[in-house]
């Protein structure tokens, strides 16, 4: 590895922990040969392993949820410590997430901000038009991606809000009568879990369409 490329990685590095400077972090990208598209394409991959990993955490906690106010007896400081974990990583996954999206929506306001920009630049009107009718495309496929995204979620704080007030709940009432107190819960947070289940996997989709459409075109 050559000491040229190993300070083009740093400087890339560098240049990730100071993105809130966005023109000037996609442009410094540019001339590394990392253009705005590519970058659109990693994060919008992102995104839907965020999401993909997030679902996944969701199924697990409520799963651990079911088990332990199904189940009677055993140790329920144990039982707590566990919740406790699973809401913790639900957290996390929440928060990757939304931070995965605000990445996706900052390349892509770049992105397009460029792209119509540069239609000025076309001396064939034919290109021109072909580009504009690729851009609006891809704007409009844009649309459904990030409304997709932001239904999903949209749905993660209902049910990350009542997976807390149970771990709050049992932290302080760790008896029989705690439990029973939560079994009450579990219809509606199964519901509210299946949801997200699948207003993720709407996400995904459109996620992966998204990808396959910039790559192609």
């Amino acid at each position: 590895m050559t000491r040229s490329f190993i300070l083009s990685l740093f400087l890339l590095s560098l240049l990730a922990s100071l993105s809130g400077c966005s023109s000037t972090y996609y442009n410094t990208l540019e001339k590394f040969g990392v253009h705005k598209r590519d970058v659109m394409v990693d994060r919008v991959g992102e995104a839907r392993d965020a999401q993909e990993e997030a679902k996944q955490q969701f199924q697990s906690a409520f799963e651990q949820f079911s088990s332990v106010v199904e189940v009677k007896g055993g140790d329920l400081e144990e039982q707590y410590t566990v919740l406790k974990a699973e809401y913790d990583k639900s957290e996390k996954k929440a928060e990757a997430v939304h931070d995965r999206i605000a990445g996706v929506e900052s390349v892509a306001d770049a992105l397009f901000d460029e792209w119509e920009k540069e239609l000025d630049l076309y001396s064939s009107a034919a290109l021109r038009r072909d580009s504009e009718q690729k851009l609006e495309q891809t704007q409009v496929q844009y649309k459904r991606l990030i409304s997709a995204m932001k239904r999903a979620e949209e749905k993660i704080q209902p049910v990350l809000i009542v997976f807390h007030d149970q771990v709050l709940y049992l932290k302080h009432n760790l008896n029989a009568r705690a439990i029973a107190a939560l079994q009450g819960e579990l219809v509606s947070l199964e519901k509210d879990v299946a949801r997200l289940v699948r207003e993720m996997e709407t996400s995904i989709r459109e996620a992966d369409q998204f990808i396959t459409k910039l790559q192609n075109g």
